[in-house]
């Protein structure tokens, strides 16, 4: 369910997230590591008392911080390429945890979503399409074909080795990471000596219960988002009144383009109905998925909003992070015209379209 709608998400979270590590490299150290105000020890007694993961908290170099943070840029590479993607959407999960964990005040709404979508994606096959695994799935007649995989196996492997015997993993996470790790390995051996027996039919069977469960589960959380945003807005006296856009537009924080957010506050018919609009908006998206046609408007006015937010408030992050999400239910038809343009554009070998997936009854609010 779903292949292309994942594969957006992917790309999206995945590229978001890239984007911020690059913005943030000059001030990476004062956001997670050694020279922020929120100190190791500080670090180190919160996630003690709330369980929180983070493996920045293995050590308190600053070599350690500077690998950690360099693992999380190429983890981020390699998902938003789409390489190697079982491994690398855990190695990217990783490092979204190990950071935001470190420095829990440093986010907002933005990164509250990457958190939870970069615990989603690891459940899904978000490769099958738009990825470097698809495309050596269709030349060389595998997607695990290579030595890649394996070594990067070992080497997770061995990473995961240390930290059980060093005992920095709870239970949960144990027992999470060793299925993973094992579930790769039997994954590339069945792929390797049998992939056409019934072990590889069987793990296919498995691994599509697991996605189309995460996809279920990601949709249900944009709902839950925009549903808990309208409801408490509607209890807000400024959201009542028809202002509360009005004096985030007066902060110097929320102004990068002071003269444009002057003009949209002079005006109190449009700052009104903004208000009123949002809120409308975000109550009503969970309840249009009932209707496609209708569904598809208001996402768009969605994410219209949302690019309205990156610019007119500086908060591109949080706006990308929003959009992504709200791409799960773009249309199947609108995201393959939209990936037969994009193969227009940046010309490549030769190859055969994408198969178009089979439609599903479960699937409504995909298609």
């Amino acid at each position: 369910m779903g292949p292309y709608q994942s594969a957006v998400i992917r790309i999206g979270f995945a590229g978001t997230w890239l984007f911020f590590l690059l913005r943030e490299f000059p001030h990476r150290g004062e956001l997670y590591g050694p020279d922020g105000p929120w100190s190791w020890e500080l670090a180190e007694r919160l996630t003690a008392s709330n369980g929180a993961f983070t493996v920045l908290m293995w050590s308190g170099s600053a070599v350690w911080f500077e690998i950690v943070y360099a693992v999380a840029v190429l983890a981020s590479v390699g998902l938003l390429l789409g390489w190697r993607t079982r491994a690398t959407s855990v190695v990217f999960m990783v490092g979204v945890l190990s950071l935001q964990n470190r420095s829990v005040f440093m986010g907002d709404g933005g990164d509250n979503v990457i958190h939870l979508m970069a615990v989603y994606l690891v459940l899904t096959r978000c490769a099958r399409v738009w990825s470097l695994d698809a495309r050596r799935s269709r030349l060389r007649g595998s997607a695990s074909a290579g030595a890649a995989g394996p070594v990067l196996w070992a080497v997770l492997g061995a990473v995961f080795a240390y930290g059980a015997a060093t005992g920095r993993f709870s239970d949960g996470w144990l027992a999470a990471f060793a299925a993973v790790w094992v579930v790769c390995g039997l994954w590339w051996v069945v792929e390797r000596y049998e992939p056409e027996g019934e072990g590889r039919a069987a793990l296919d069977v498995l691994a599509n219960l697991l996605h189309n469960a995460g996809m279920a589960v990601i949709m249900a959380e944009v709902c839950l988002i925009y549903a808990t945003a309208g409801w408490y807005k509607i209890q807000g006296s400024r959201w009542q009144d028809g202002t509360a856009l009005y004096y985030p537009l007066g902060l110097d924080y929320f102004t990068p383009w002071p003269g444009l957010s002057a003009l949209l506050a002079s005006s109190g018919t449009v700052v009104m109905l903004l208000s009123y609009g949002t809120v409308a908006v975000q109550v009503a998206f969970p309840f249009t998925l009932f209707n496609r046609r209708i569904k598809n408007v208001l996402l768009g006015v969605m994410m219209l909003e949302h690019a309205g937010i990156a610019v007119l408030l500086g908060l591109p992050f949080f706006s990308l992070a929003m959009i992504a999400a709200d791409a799960v239910f773009l249309p199947t038809a609108f995201l393959v015209w939209l990936g037969a343009r994009a193969a227009v554009l940046v010309p490549g070998p030769s190859a055969p379209p994408e198969p178009e997936p089979a439609p599903v009854a479960a699937g409504s609010a995909l298609t």
